[in-house]
């Protein structure tokens, strides 16, 4: 990755809309997509399997990753599934490894799977755009406001181009959720006064130590999750999920301002990086509405993951759990027992139908807003300032390094400091 991600964000509206517009030449038809993964951790590879499951005629024809390892396992897994064995065709020159692995995957593919740490997300996405490739892109897409906006742009590019761009905000892709959301939108429990979304739950995984000869880079990009730059804090890594609901049940609009708190109380090593590990958030929306945001990572304590809505005639419980979408209003409680289906196949499907249909989904203003909805949080508990939606959109606070190379200098992290840390 020699050319840096400033460079990328300093593109204009201007020149993308100079680029032809890129033909869908599988539109149609039966030919074969060429799949490239880029990011081959856990959630690559599972993105990898259903990609494969999601079309009679795609091959998983590439794969790139920072680290040779990680490309390695993921192919290996891959390799003893059975059900798509047969369409995994990445002989040796297919395997990139490198920052700029991403160019040489994008160079021979179709439809680009983007699952690396989030900081990546829109100078990989431009870049997909760009080459005219179809793009799934794990959630979040960005780790501040510059990458939001980049994404907004390549997103607007994407749509000029007729390309899809499917987020893996997977929520929004199940049965169940789709179901209760409709219900809510149409009325079943009265207007919105207040929402709820907690995330709650244990460590993630061990913060992996240094190895003799390691850079501070190398060791950073192998515990991306624990450093703000790589992963946008916990907050925007994960619990943008369920932030990202409460968006959808307001209509797909964002909150005018925030504020809250937040800190490190157990994740408190060096080992850690610098993200904290409880956040307390209060949004505000226009219409008065304030949704209370709550995400922890602290073992040993009680676990929740749900969604909660009070309307003036009733409310409504969401999870993941089986028989876990409520609506109670004086006439009584209804549960969704609907049918069931896996959301991230789902997400899959509904990426190469839109191939294969000449009908493009783009989910680029909802994945890019969801995801700044988190990091407004993050720069409200960080600052403990009161944060609005311009401020964090248009913020100048870009996390991205000088360079991308083992022997480059990763950016600053430090622990943020509440009243010392300032918004920029």
């Amino acid at each position: 990755m020699d050319t840096n991600r400033r460079d990328f964000l300093k593109t204009s509206a201007a020149a993308a809309a100079s680029l032809a517009i890129a033909s869908n030449v599988h539109a149609g038809g039966n030919d074969l997509l060429k799949v490239g993964l880029i990011g081959c951790g856990g959630r690559g590879t599972g993105a990898a399997s259903q990609a494969l499951r999601a079309d009679p005629n795609v091959k998983l024809w590439a794969m790139g990753d920072a680290f040779d390892d990680r490309l390695q396992q993921s192919l290996t897994t891959l390799q003893g599934e059975r059900e798509i064995v047969g369409k995994i065709d990445v002989p040796a020159a297919r395997r990139f490894v490198g920052f700029d692995a991403y160019r040489q995957v994008i160079g021979c593919c179709d439809v680009v799977l983007l699952c690396t740490p989030p900081h990546f997300r829109p100078i990989h996405l431009r870049a997909a755009v760009q080459a005219g490739k179809h793009v799934f892109a794990e959630k979040p897409v960005a780790v501040d406001a510059a990458g939001v906006r980049s994404v907004l742009e390549t997103c607007l590019d994407a749509r000029r181009r007729n390309l899809s761009v499917v987020s893996g905000l997977c929520l929004r892709h199940d049965n169940g959720f789709k179901d209760t959301v409709a219900r809510i939108r149409d009325g079943a429990i009265g207007d919105i006064v207040a929402l709820q979304a907690n995330d709650l739950r244990g460590a993630i995984w061990a913060p992996r130590r240094r190895e003799e000869g390691m850079t501070d880079m190398q060791l950073q990009m192998r515990n991306w999750y624990y450093y703000t730059w790589l992963s946008g804090d916990f907050n925007v890594e994960q619990h943008v999920h369920y932030l990202d609901v409460c968006a959808w049940l307001m209509g797909d609009r964002y909150p005018v301002r925030c504020w809250g708190l937040g800190g490190r109380q157990v994740r408190t090593g060096a080992e850690f990086g610098n993200i904290f590990d409880h956040f307390s958030i209060v949004y505000e929306f226009e219409n008065g509405v304030k949704l209370f945001s709550n995400c922890r990572q602290q073992t040993g304590c009680a676990n929740d993951m749900s969604g909660h809505v009070i309307g003036r005639r009733g409310t409504a419980e969401l999870t993941e759990r089986r028989r876990g979408l409520i609506l109670r209003t004086a006439e009584g409680q209804r549960v969704y027992d609907g049918p069931t289906n896996n959301m991230y196949q789902t997400e899959h499907d509904a990426l190469f139908a839109s191939i294969r249909n000449s009908q493009p989904i783009n989910n680029g203003e909802y994945m890019a807003k969801s995801t700044l909805l988190a990091i407004m949080a993050r720069q409200a508990a960080y600052t403990g300032q009161v944060i609005t939606w311009e401020q964090a959109l248009t913020s100048r606070e870009n996390l991205s390094p000088t360079e991308y190379t083992w022997e480059a200098r990763p950016p600053v992290s430090e622990v943020a400091r509440p009243g010392v840390t300032r918004f920029v």
